[in-house]
């Protein structure tokens, strides 16, 4: 018979007449007494009859959801109409730009579709996959395949499921923070109930399968929470307030154009209508929702092929803006396993009797730690010798720092024994701790097997302990820690170490991985009576801490997040869960617990600390290089909408026709913006998204249009007769031309061999244009005489130049914020 007790200070949702002995209930779980669970003629009955667990556990939108978000968009509607209303009056050349929409959403749709199919593989890898009781026999299986009914096994990290009510319950604690918001972990009872999106924190148990599928208690939310979205973006949410303001300036701008260019060319109802669409169309940036999309799903394809899975797509934009990372060491700086580098007995203590200590400590617990585990293995039990017989076991928690267990020696001798934090488990100045203090020093991890003074469930265990031996762990660096710590350092990002672990032990393996301010660890038992404001403080200038709890990880979090900071927290284990979920950007490794993935925005599927830098990478590539080109479109919205005004005031046509537009859309910004939306970019992401691409493209565009314009009115005094409307055309065609190039090479910097010939192939392009025949015919456009398309490039020259100016002092904006 084991008995198990639960962690002290746990809450508990029984009544006082479920609880057995002071500490909690002792509960009876012999092998020969466990549930068998259902018969596989059961299971078949229940699936015929549908009663299966059957929530999608789904990571990406659906295929329609896919192709209805990339076609019904409001602009796409609007150009649509457009471009039918071209189809009728022709010629089709003026309809160019619908057939440049359909090719930019069918684009779309297939990065997204990629991206989908990325993240479905990924999710599948990733997906829980609990432990199921059948016919006495114990298996994982995909979540999809629990029947109501189902007998599931819990261990510690493991997240329920579905509903259910509990069978078995070995010192079963639940932590219920996700659904309830209480931190404290409760302890489970047989028949308590337990809700699907708790989770283990300590002991083990089992459970019945109440309800399944969507009736389960947070079925619905779990799928809401691992599906792939564009919602809840400083991104996305900055465009569509920029789309907002469009809105409102598109509605006049183009209801004034339609009639004013009707009033003007009422001979000519055909040419009204082509250069009231020519004033329409440009207003209108669907390229920007639609690079925004590519960006980020080209980001998730990138991150896949790296085995990292993002649950939630913003994360990628999330942990670009990131400043402050926070680490848990074990299995983030080292790797998760552990060896025993040995075992020194103290007061005399027999060095073969603490060996079969540590061997009966190790048969005690069924799921056993990465410290624990490393004692398995260096203390195996000897086949064919009779083992210790374990009366009571106490589960090893993050909060308590120790686990504990009883045994019957095969004489009859019985003894309670501790294994766990030496500062914890001995009293303050303890000599035992210097010895302690100097192994700590060197990076290793130190346990103290003492041997207990009182029972398990007494209120203070470990109070009087007597000191038997040290356990000396060696834990694995991570071979790509150190670089990846660097990464930050050049990136200036902060890293910090928040560990369980002894403080100085940490301190030590952060040094060796050559993490700054290593040398000067913080305990974090020291921080509990500081006012909030130091604690901080103290946080905040730290580097590495110790001796941490649970929900003083939570704390750290909650303190940087209050001092201005993006925080990014990783982990692997049920005590990082709280922190994971309060951080701006939760990171778990694959190999952590099923609570860590289930809160986590991205899980490193392949275990590896050195894919963050990929990750940051991809969300700085995303977001700097989306406000790159939102520059681009913006400043083609503004000229458009005040030629438009310029147009409607002056009383005369429209100067361009939709293929000049066409033409001048796709040379100068929307071939170059996919390029260069997915051009590396390692600058950190900074706040005020709309704010600061307003503040160069508002005074690029009005350059833009009002030298566009004087172009025009000069070309229209300068070209008199019949068919001079094309000349005048040609003219301003080219001084908007110039100037767009020149708003490409100032958004196209810093300069690159590529950016370079970029720019450069653009305007070879226009230049093709205008000395080949049959295209001068094709998009109207051939200059006539020198007088005014030189003037025309002078115009464009002095516009550039106030463009620079612009620029300039939207680069000091930059340097020196208000």
């Amino acid at each position: 018979m084991t008995h198990r007790i639960p962690a002290e200070g746990a809450s508990s949702d029984v009544a006082p007449s479920d609880v057995g002995p002071p500490g909690g209930a002792l509960t009876t779980t012999a092998a020969d007494s466990r549930a068998s669970g259902l018969t596989g003629a059961e299971v078949a009955e229940r699936t015929a009859r549908g009663e299966v667990n059957d929530v999608p556990v789904r990571s990406s939108r659906s295929t329609a959801d896919i192709v209805r978000t990339n076609v019904f968009t409001r602009f796409n509607a609007i150009v649509g109409i457009l471009f039918l209303i071209i189809l009728v009056v022709g010629p089709i050349q003026d309809g160019l730009f619908g057939f440049v929409i359909i090719a930019n959403t069918g684009i779309g749709i297939i990065q997204e579709l990629r991206a989908k199919k990325t993240l479905d593989n990924l999710a599948v890898i990733g997906e829980a996959r609990p432990t199921v009781r059948r016919d006495g026999r114990s298996a994982q299986l995909p979540t999809g395949e629990i029947v109501l009914g189902d007998l599931v096994e819990l261990s510690p990290g493991e997240k329920c499921v579905v509903d259910g009510e509990v069978i078995e319950a070995d010192s079963l604690e639940v932590d219920e923070s996700l659904l309830t918001g209480e931190a404290d972990p409760v302890v489970k009872q047989p028949g308590d109930k337990i809700m699907s999106g708790s989770f283990v924190v300590a002991g083990s148990g089992a459970f019945t399968a109440t309800k399944v599928g969507r009736e389960a208690y947070a079925a619905q939310l779990a799928e809401e929470a691992s599906r792939f979205t564009l919602v809840h973006s400083e991104l996305r949410s900055g465009i569509s307030q920029i789309l907002k303001y469009i809105t409102w300036m598109l509605v006049p701008a183009a209801a004034g154009l339609i009639v004013s260019q009707l009033v003007v060319e009422n001979h000519d109802p055909s040419e009204a209508i082509r250069r009231m669409v020519a004033g329409i169309v440009p207003m209108v940036p669907e390229g920007l929702v639609l690079l925004t999309s590519v960006a980020f799903a080209i980001g998730v394809i990138r991150l896949g092929r790296k085995q990292c899975l993002v649950q939630e797509l913003p994360a990628i934009e999330g942990l670009a803006r990131v400043d402050v990372v926070c680490l848990d060491k074990t299995g983030t700086l080292t790797e998760g396993g552990m060896d025993v580098r040995e075992v020194r007995p103290l007061g005399g203590a027999d060095e073969a009797y603490v060996g079969r200590v540590l061997t009966a400590f190790g048969t005690s617990e069924r799921h056993p730690n990465a410290s624990l585990q490393a004692i398995v293995d260096a203390y195996p039990q000897p086949a064919g010798e009779p083992g210790w017989e374990v009366t009571g076991t106490l589960p090893f928690s993050s909060a308590r720092k120790y686990s504990g267990a009883a045994f019957t020696e095969p004489d009859g001798t019985t003894g309670t024994w501790l294994l766990g934090a030496p500062d914890v488990l001995l009293p303050t100045g303890d000599r035992t701790l210097q010895d302690v203090d100097r192994l700590d020093r060197e990076g290793l991890r130190v346990l103290l097997l003492a041997q207990a003074a009182h029972p398990l469930d007494a209120p203070r265990a470990a109070e009087g302990a007597t000191p038997t031996a040290l356990v000396v762990l060696e834990q694995r660096l991570r071979p790509d820690a150190s670089a990846t710590l660097e990464y930050f350092a050049e990136q200036n990002v902060q890293t910090k170490v928040i560990s369980g672990d002894n403080a100085v032990s940490v301190g030590a393996v952060a040094g060796k991985l050559g993490l700054p301010g290593a040398e000067s660890p913080v305990d974090a038992r020291r921080l509990t009576d500081d006012d909030p404001d130091e604690v901080g403080r103290k946080v905040e200038e730290g580097t590495v801490f110790g001796r941490v709890t649970p929900q003083q990880k939570r704390e750290m979090v909650g303190a940087l997040q209050a001092r201005g900071h993006n925080v990014a927290m990783t982990g692997d284990g049920v005590n990082d869960v709280l922190a994971l979920k309060d951080a701006d950007i939760g990171v778990s490794m694959g190999s952590g617990s099923d609570a860590t993935k289930a809160v986590a925005q991205i899980v490193l599927l392949n275990n590896s600390f050195s894919t963050l830098p990929s990750v940051v990478g991809e969300g700085r590539r995303v977001i700097g290089n989306i406000e790159r080109v939102a520059n681009l479109f913006l400043t083609k919205t503004v000229y458009s909408v005040l030629l438009a005004l310029l147009v409607i005031c002056w009383q005369i046509p429209y100067p361009f026709l939709p293929r000049h537009l066409t033409l001048l859309s796709g040379l100068t910004i929307g071939i170059p913006a996919f390029f260069l939306a997915l051009a590396p970019n390692r600058e950190r992401a900074k706040p005020h998204f709309v704010r600061r691409v307003m503040r160069y493209a508002v005074p690029s565009g009005l350059i833009a249009g009002t030298a566009t314009f004087c172009s025009y009115l000069l070309a229209r005094h300068h070209y008199t007769g019949p068919g001079s409307l094309d000349a005048e055309t040609s003219a301003a065609t080219l001084t908007l031309f110039l100037i767009a190039m020149w708003v490409l090479a100032i958004v196209a910097r810093p300069y690159t061999w590529w950016r370079i010939g970029l720019v450069l192939t653009m305007a070879a392009g226009f230049m093709v244009v205008l000395v080949t025949p049959w295209l001068q015919e094709f998009f109207k456009l051939k200059l006539v005489g020198t007088t005014m398309p030189w003037g025309a490039v002078g115009i464009a020259v002095v516009a550039s130049a106030l463009l620079e100016l612009a620029w300039r002092s939207k680069w000091v904006a930059r340097k020196f914020p208000d």
